[in-house]
């Protein structure tokens, strides 16, 4: 390698060398001033599990740490909440302090979400061993300042505390007071079919399957009484029938009764017959004779009855023979048993179709009875689950559950977590370096023509005796120095001028700096 020539080349590009260096090192000196400082503060929590075994008492709370984490997170990065708290610890005080203008909600509500970090981490290798599961939370938030940086993010924690307090006794307090309303509802709901119970055994009393055998015994019993009155009313049937055969017996014996034992009434009424008798046989029965002799007979056949069977006295006053009192008397007890047995017979109807709606009353009792046994099923198990609600409500109060408590709070930082000034005040003079040698690189590739004389023999295949190089004038030599440098020094002053208009007239350069990562970030 020829390195005299290259060293050369280089020397004849060396403008555009250091115009590149200047241009990159000036860039990369300039955004290590103007790239606003960011502090970055952070805070350590840990989600700690119930203090409380479950064994023992256990609360209703069933959210996990993670899950728990995110919807806490959600709900504090909120637009409401991000707004007062950037109102209240004037986050963006010192922009419009600065005269720069103000940011507007949206805008400020993203830029707050995109510098707030809450990065969740499984348990430590110390924990794992020891079997203890802990979940660590890692809240951060970058700010142009330290002490502001510190304070977002204590207030963030502070909100994360709260939120998960709020969050953990809500779920209990909603827990507990579903199922006070539970309990009053299915309480209720018992009543109410208590209540139906009730009025459905008073409407169908005679007629429930409790009372089924009494009432087939009632039944029996009943049916046995009609049969026994039955035969009592046959017999007397049968008795009167032989009283009346035997009343008309005795008085067809009256008749043959001898002359000498009659008394002077059976005497005069056999005359009157006999008188009787022989004027029918002449005279007709209109015959007032005939009449006469008809109510004499009559009255003495009462007379005559009277003496041989007794007299009694009727409802009516009148008297009454002992046959008639006989008579009357099985009468009444024939009707007595009739009255008896339309007694027993509706009483037996009435237990046979009480016996026949048995079940069907059976069936619509049982579907009752079923109905509220299962509704006080629910009953106690919502009893028994307000009781646990009751008691992790209690835990809940008390933090004695699963909660999140701070390790580590957040104090101010430092030093800048960002920019790196030497990093890229550095990094714009090594690119500077690089792209300048890569311009001058470029350069020399592209450019065709002979150069030494090896390239002489090299392009027209012939070996020059010599070779004279090409001699510049002292003149021409300083205007193409001054041309060179005095390109490069109005490079230089129009990008300088330009961005001093730039600053002046439309933007400040830091702001417009600043909207220009964001666009890309």
């Amino acid at each position: 390698m020829d390195l005299r020539f290259y060293a050369t080349l280089f020397l004849r590009r060396l403008h555009w060398f250091i115009l590149i260096v200047i241009l990159c090192s000036a860039l990369g000196i300039t955004l290590a001033r103007m790239l606003p400082t960011v502090y970055s503060a952070e805070a350590r929590l840990v989600v700690e599990s119930e203090q409380i075994p479950d064994e023992l008492a256990a609360s209703t709370v069933r959210t996990q740490a993670t899950e728990q984490l995110q919807i806490i997170q959600q709900r504090i990065l909120t637009r409401d909440i991000l707004i007062e708290m950037a109102n209240r610890l004037g986050i963006y005080a010192a922009r419009t302090a600065d005269g720069r203008r103000p940011l507007s909600a949206e805008e400020i509500v993203e830029d707050l979400r995109q510098r707030i970090s809450i990065r969740t981490v499984g348990s430590s290798p110390a924990q794992r061993r020891s079997d203890v599961q802990a979940t660590i939370v890692t809240v951060g938030f970058t700010a142009p300042s330290s002490d502001l940086a510190a304070a977002v993010t204590n207030e963030i924690v502070t909100l994360i505390l709260r939120e998960d307090v709020a969050m953990r006794t809500g779920v209990a307090r909603q827990t507990l007071d579903f199922f006070v309303q539970e309990v009053a509802r299915l309480d209720r709901e018992l009543a109410q079919k208590a209540a139906v119970i009730l009025e459905f055994t008073e409407r169908n009393m005679t007629a429930l399957p409790d009372s089924l055998d009494f009432r087939r015994t009632q039944q029996a019993a009943a049916q046995e009484r009609l049969l026994q009155i039955e035969r009592t009313d046959a017999e007397l049937r049968d008795r009167r029938a032989r009283m009346v055969r035997l009343h008309e017996a005795a008085a067809g014996a009256n008749e043959t009764v001898p002359a000498s034992q009659r008394t002077p009434e059976q005497a005069q009424l056999q005359t009157l017959r006999n008188e009787l008798s022989g004027a029918l046989a002449v005279l007709s029965p209109e015959n007032p004779r005939v009449r006469l002799l008809t109510s004499q007979i009559a009255a003495l056949e009462r007379v005559v009855e009277g003496q041989v069977t007794g007299a009694a006295v009727g409802e009516d006053g009148q008297r009454l023979s002992a046959f008639e009192v006989q008579l009357a008397d099985l009468d009444g007890q024939l009707g007595f048993l009739d009255q008896q047995r339309a007694q027993i017979q509706a009483e037996i109807d009435a237990v046979t179709a009480s016996i026949a709606a048995t079940p069907s009353n059976a069936v619509s009792l049982e579907t009752l009875e079923r109905d509220y046994a299962a509704t006080r099923q629910q009953y106690n198990a919502a009893v028994q689950n307000k009781a646990k609600a009751e008691t992790g409500d209690m835990i809940e109060a008390l933090s004695k559950g699963q909660r999140i408590s701070v390790i580590e709070q957040a104090i101010a930082p430092r030093e800048p977590t960002s920019p790196n000034r030497p990093l890229i005040a550095a990094g714009g003079v090594g690119g500077g370096l690089f792209l300048g040698l890569a311009l001058v690189a470029l350069l020399e590739a592209f450019k065709a023509g002979i150069r030494r004389p090896v390239d002489l023999s090299n392009g027209l295949g012939i070996t020059p005796f010599a070779t004279l190089p090409y001699l510049r004038t002292k003149g021409e030599v300083l205007r193409r120095t001054l041309t060179i440098w005095g390109g490069v020094v109005l490079v230089l002053l129009v990008i300088a001028a330009g961005l001093w208009v730039i600053h002046v007239r439309y933007m400040p350069l830091d702001l417009l700096l600043e909207q220009t990562l964001q666009r890309f970030y």
